[in-house]
């Protein structure tokens, strides 16, 4: 428990810095709010009527990607932030315990509520048969992915990764770390790796190789 409170301090005091540097030279901001809209859009809805989650999950990507003009790392980042199925996050000042809600880079109130409803939730053979699923997932995913790709920047692949278990431990979603997150920031950091190599590989792609493991292994 106090690791996890230590890493929800240390690592949204990271996500304040790298969001503000970004802020304000490569517009994450607007990428953010390019992003929400597009999967807010009656289009997005649409598509959700004739596309696999993870079809959907590969066109926002190819979105981002395109909005920032082939920078990976730039994209990454801002779907990260756009995944994270809330706008704002406890943060709880050590020794004097006091509770405030730090504000994350989103699109206004209603296109973040109808981007969180719209965010694709059926990733995985063991996603939550319900409508919020693994919603949650793709912040891990990407966020991971983000550093898989950067890590000659940022070493952070290790903590990185439990900031979504953290905010939701403080949001009473869950009560423990969730090991399917942990899973799923591995594969997350496998398609960062990837890419550097492999600019053509999706995420749909690394996401079916999770579920085809597991078949394979029980098989």
């Amino acid at each position: 428990m106090r690791f996890k409170k230590l890493s929800l301090y240390f690592l949204i005091l990271t996500i304040y810095f790298i969001s503000s540097a970004y802020c304000q030279q490569s517009g994450l901001s607007k990428g953010v709010n390019y992003l929400s809209e597009f999967i807010a859009s009656d289009y997005f809805i649409e598509t959700k009527k004739e596309n696999s989650d993870l079809a959907l999950v590969d066109s926002i990507y190819r979105r981002a990607i395109e909005f920032y003009e082939n920078d990976y790392t730039e994209a990454l980042l801002a779907l990260t932030f756009t995944t994270i199925p809330y706008q704002r996050v406890p943060l709880v000042i050590p020794l004097i315990k006091v509770r405030l809600y730090y504000p994350l880079i989103s699109a206004n109130d209603s296109i973040s509520n109808l981007k969180n409803q719209n965010l694709p939730s059926k990733l995985f053979y063991d996603s939550p048969d319900n409508d919020y699923g693994d919603k949650d997932k793709l912040a891990h995913f990407f966020g991971n992915a983000f550093i898989g790709y950067a890590e000659n920047i940022l070493k952070l692949a290790d903590v990185f990764g439990y900031f979504v278990e953290a905010f939701e431990e403080d949001f009473k979603a869950q009560s423990e770390v969730d090991f399917r997150d942990v899973d799923v920031n591995w594969y997350g950091v496998l398609f960062g790796e990837m890419l550097e190599t492999n600019k053509k590989i999706l995420p749909s792609q690394i996401m079916t190789i999770r579920s085809l493991r597991y078949f394979r292994i029980i098989l």
